[in-house]
């Protein structure tokens, strides 16, 4: 059976609040631990009045302290943001606070605009010549210190976190795969690179201390309701957030329509359509179809699913039937 976990936005809602999303994301992991999900993970997002795990580490904690088995990490901290340093001590103590629970995944790209970017006061240089060495840094304070290592993660050094590499190019493929680290993609938004970092990632894989041989994850965007009709409808809170964010106007998770006709352009639409080609939207015959289909296809070692559902009952529900189709599979 494939495993199955979850990808949590901490998404807020018109008319909530940020308190009402982290909630809701707590609640949302102690139902999945229930549910037999693998794991739970946040991401990393800034300047998004719609998200509210920027603080990702201590919405981490927040989740983690409220369940027991369920694994709890990042999907992504976006290293680019961070010395690697202060992450390893987040991290760090994360794991002395839930031992052998943590899961660190790293990203790339800022999470943010430029603007946000320096915001978050780190330079604004080649993330893609600078990330390599960044994680690099990271796993020495992770792991076993060197004799002569003058500056420790405390806590952090020695506790050997698994690290994840996030991506939705070939870039963090090679490198996860240079690595010997599992390999996470991000399908669920960028459908484009899959079949071919997947490909590069098990090509090019060598063993580690991690991991001996290559683990790769694949993320899908899964609402399932008691109907197709249903599950498209709860679906439009999430075409609504893509439109809005394409075109440049961000903003809460809006409540779901009947109909995106007259909303959106024919242009915007076919865009959409492609950026969401992997969602599993209907009942749970349906989706367990698309998602057999898709798990065949891409030879995933786990799916991670995402719902960005407006109402949090519905998204429960929509969690709790995936995870029954999972296990089905």
């Amino acid at each position: 059976m494939t495993s199955y976990s979850v990808l949590d936005l901490s998404p807020i809602v018109k008319g909530g609040s940020a308190s009402d999303a982290l909630n809701n994301s707590r609640d949302l992991a102690v139902h999945a631990e229930a549910w037999g999900y693998k794991r739970f993970w946040l991401a990393e997002h800034h300047n998004m009045s719609g998200i509210a795990s920027a603080a990702t580490s201590i919405v981490i904690a927040h989740v983690a302290a409220a369940t027991s088995t369920i694994r709890v990490g990042s999907g992504g901290v976006m290293l680019p943001n961070h010395a690697p340093l202060v992450i390893a001590e987040q991290f760090g103590t994360l794991e002395a606070l839930f031992p052998g629970r943590i899961d660190l995944g790293l990203g790339r790209a800022p999470g943010s605009d430029q603007l946000t970017a320096r915001a978050l006061r780190r330079e604004l240089g080649a993330s893609d010549e600078r990330f390599p060495e960044d994680v690099a840094e990271l796993q020495q304070f992770l792991g076993e210190p060197h004799p002569l290592q003058r500056v420790r993660a405390v806590p952090g050094q020695d506790s050997n976190i698994p690290l994840w590499l996030l991506g939705s190019s070939l870039f963090s493929a090679r490198l996860a795969a240079e690595l010997g680290l599992p390999f996470a993609f991000a399908s669920h938004f960028a459908p484009d690179a899959l079949m071919q970092a997947l490909q590069v990632y098990r090509t090019l894989f060598r063993p580690s201390a991690q991991l001996d041989k290559p683990y790769a994850m694949v993320g899908v965007n899964a609402f399932v309701a008691d109907t197709d009709d249903e599950a498209r409808y709860l679906f439009t809170s999430l075409q609504q957030q893509f439109l809005n964010l394409r075109r440049g106007t961000p903003g809460q998770l809006q409540p779901p329509v009947d109909t995106m006709d007259g909303r959106w352009t024919e242009m915007e639409k076919r865009g959409l359509e492609h950026t969401m080609q992997y969602a599993a939207v209907g009942s749970a015959d349906t989706v367990r179809a698309k998602l057999k289909d898709f798990i065949a296809t891409t030879g995933a070692d786990e799916v991670m699913l995402t719902a960005q559902i407006f109402d949090h009952a519905a998204r429960l529900k929509s969690f709790e039937l995936a995870a029954q189709v999972m296990r089905a599979l």
